[in-house]
């Protein structure tokens, strides 16, 4: 897609974040989801510039993925916020420790997210939870990269290949999103950076469905990471548009904590 179609997609979706909310679908016919959803609405319009797209590719029914980038803590609110205003109430998959987290977790479990207990038995529960989910025709959200990007550029990092495995075993269609400019309202860190006065652009947008019709059926560890793979890449070339530049040929992997061969 050239610079003159992404242009006119975020024309195309300039206004429908001053929109009201339409009627919620699961979960967010949750009293807390929504009320919740309309304070983070009124916080980004005060405090930043919104650039969406028409989200044309998110289906309006039925169980979906929805794939970002991370680029600091705002990134599931700000997306989030994205995802709602097109029609679609994410439940996010997320690290447990949030639901350890006295106001955070409050709000997780009120509003049906899913913690992930990394690195433990209960590893299987989150994706048991999302299979779920997705079969009753719901939108999950995910950041395969497993945390905020270590990147020193901010690209996207390597992804663990849940993600994949999830799309394949759900069959359901993975819809990739990017981001660019939260980490100019709020730093890795968490602190504010630039200054909410400021009011930063945040520009969200969508691309078409990834298609793993290849790999339907499969079930192997192989498998699984070339779902993710191409995920990921869906999600860099839209990093990309965005940026206005061409990704590096090697990615951060943050577990060897140095840059790797992008396949």
């Amino acid at each position: 897609m050239g610079a003159d179609a992404v242009a006119l997609l975020k024309r195309s979706g300039a206004n429908r974040s001053q929109r009201a909310l339409t009627t919620p679908s699961a979960p967010g016919n949750s009293p807390v989801y929504r009320r919740l959803a309309r304070l983070v609405g009124l916080v980004f319009r005060l405090a930043s510039r919104e650039v969406w797209d028409d989200a044309s590719a998110l289906p309006a029914e039925g169980g979906v993925i929805a794939v970002s980038n991370h680029l600091s803590y705002a990134d599931p609110l700000a997306v989030g916020r994205y995802l709602i205003w097109s029609g679609r109430w994410p439940r996010y998959l997320g690290k447990a420790e949030l639901w350890t987290m006295p106001v955070v977790g409050w709000f997780a479990r009120a509003c049906g997210q899913i913690p992930v207990y990394r690195n433990s038995v209960r590893a299987k529960d989150a994706l048991s939870a999302a299979e779920a989910a997705l079969a009753a025709g719901e939108c999950i959200a995910i950041y395969p990269e497993g945390g905020r990007s270590r990147d020193p550029e901010k690209w996207p990092q390597t992804a663990r290949s849940g993600v994949g495995r999830l799309a394949l075993i759900s069959g359901v269609p993975v819809i990739p999103i990017a981001n660019w400019g939260l980490q100019h309202l709020l730093s890795p860190s968490g602190h504010a950076k630039d200054g909410w006065w400021r009011r930063p652009r945040i520009e969200v947008i969508m691309g078409d469905p990834v298609d793993l019709s290849d790999l339907a059926g499969r079930r192997d560890a192989e498998a699984a990471k070339l779902a993710t793979e191409r995920i990921m890449a869906a999600v860099t070339a839209l990093v990309e548009q965005l940026r206005g530049e061409p990704a590096p040929e090697t990615m951060w992997d943050p577990r060897k904590k140095t840059r790797v061969p992008r396949r």
